[in-house]
């Protein structure tokens, strides 16, 4: 997938007034997609292959950290679970591509989280663009993209190559202000199921940092972090952002 912005809906100027969000980054697996564990069952392959044996202390604590770093970019967390070794890191992050492309293409293994859809077009009718952003590469991302049949419902889609460097950094969510035209950080809305999601969305300078409840992380791991909301599900979004665009304005 081309990740350009799309040109099948121009904007209005709706969501671009001080103080408003105007641009809303939504992350995917555990956020927007319901992928049935199937990021867990491909790092769990992914190691096997690069020689970790299960039951291990060394596959333990390789497996606790793709857990903890879920989110992050693929290839960099095999980087760090490797200790540098770019060869067995490319190995790693080859082998969880295929069993997470395997996965996803069966059937079932990839829906939408009840209401992403709608959310999506609800803030898109609004003249809010939406943004989906991944620790996946941009293979694997736009494999996931034809599964669900999404091509088009988002304004533009990003990865960590797309950007420079995944999350918890700013930079997906600076690059997606950026191409989409938006004025001021603090116009940004930033929705994932990890610490890592809104410890992006805090570096950025979003207003709205909002933890998911239906993916990885859940309400501990969030107070972790700085974040301004955890909603139960992105389907419930759309209230949060018409709530904050309706606020009094500030003299």
């Amino acid at each position: 997938m081309d990740p350009r912005p799309s040109p099948e809906r121009p904007h209005s100027a709706t969501g671009k007034g001080p103080g408003r969000i105007g641009l809303v980054c939504l992350d995917m697996a555990g956020t927007t997609v319901r992928d049935g564990g199937a990021v867990i069952e491909a790092f769990d392959a992914a190691l096997a292959d690069a020689g970790l044996q299960e039951g291990s202390q060394d596959y333990e604590n390789a497996a606790e950290y793709a857990r903890l770093t879920m989110g992050q970019s693929k290839i960099a967390v095999f980087r760090d679970i490797f200790g540098g070794d770019e060869e067995l890191a490319l190995q790693a992050n080859k082998s969880f591509e295929t069993a997470y492309a395997e996965s996803i293409h069966s059937p079932g293994g990839a829906v939408p989280i009840p209401g992403a859809e709608e959310t999506v077009e609800a803030c898109r009718a609004e003249g809010i663009p939406v943004a989906l952003t991944t620790g996946f590469s941009a293979a694997t991302r736009d494999q996931l993209i034809a599964a669900l049949g999404w091509d088009g419902l988002c304004d533009l889609v990003l990865s960590p190559e797309d950007a420079g460097r995944g999350r918890p950094y700013p930079d997906m969510l600076l690059t997606a202000l950026i191409r989409l035209g938006i004025d001021d950080v603090a116009q940004i809305a930033a929705v994932g199921d990890t610490t890592s999601d809104l410890l992006a969305g805090s570096r950025a300078g979003a207003s709205i940092i909002a933890g998911v409840r239906t993916g990885a992380h859940g309400d501990e791991q969030f107070a972790t972090v700085p974040h301004t909301h955890v909603i139960d599900s992105v389907a419930d979004l759309p209230k949060l952002i018409a709530a904050y665009n309706s606020r009094p304005a500030v003299a």
